[in-house]
């Protein structure tokens, strides 16, 4: 890990958790993105290099106190605790209106609950931006803070999730939670 000064407190970090390697980068304002894990810690560091070219990298013990508990929170949640993850301030600036208010619906969305593209679409005023929904979903920066994976297509199906290992790594993600789509049992032994 390349450590230099960090600069108004802006940095990024990687650490373990349940499903593996979770990147976070924070600012003065609050949560500027995070990674969902890649392949290894190495895949899951060199892609928040690529996001975040003008932040530092430090250990995770060198960031603010609200990024330390953000950590801790995303880590819980991700070995199976119910967390909400409201607490985590988000950094909307450069995020459009719209995926805006979808990630606040997401947000919403209770631990091991799931609920549709479609029903996210009602609450915005018209079911037929339930694709827009997806979109937003789809260029969430801050997964599983806005938690994406809680979102599914009308007939239970996962739909897309970009992270890696795509639907798999969203199943198992409701899977920790104890969500079961379409009321089907885990295909993970959690």
């Amino acid at each position: 890990m390349r450590q230099r000064s960090m600069r108004n407190g802006m940095a990024w970090t990687v650490f373990p958790t349940a499903i593996g390697f979770v990147g976070l980068a924070w600012g003065e304002a609050g949560l500027l993105g995070a990674q969902l894990p890649e392949a290894d810690e190495a895949g899951t560091r060199a892609r928040m290099a690529r996001r975040f070219p003008a932040l530092v990298e430090v250990g995770p013990a060198d960031l603010a106190a609200a990024a330390a508990q953000a950590i801790g929170g995303i880590t819980a949640l991700l070995a199976g605790e119910p967390r909400d993850l409201l607490e985590i301030a988000l950094d909307l600036r450069g995020v459009p209106d719209f995926n805006r208010r979808v990630y606040a619906l997401a947000r919403r969305i209770p631990p091991g609950r799931t609920r549709s593209y479609g029903e996210l679409a009602l609450d915005l005023g018209d079911k037929g931006l339930a694709r827009a929904v997806g979109q937003a979903l789809g260029h969430n920066p801050f997964a599983p803070v806005v938690p994406c994976h809680r979102v599914l297509g009308a007939d239970g199906r996962p739909g897309g999730f970009s992270a890696h290992g795509a639907a798999l790594t969203k199943l198992r993600m409701l899977a920790i939670e104890g969500a079961r789509p379409q009321g089907t049992a885990s295909l993970f032994p959690f």
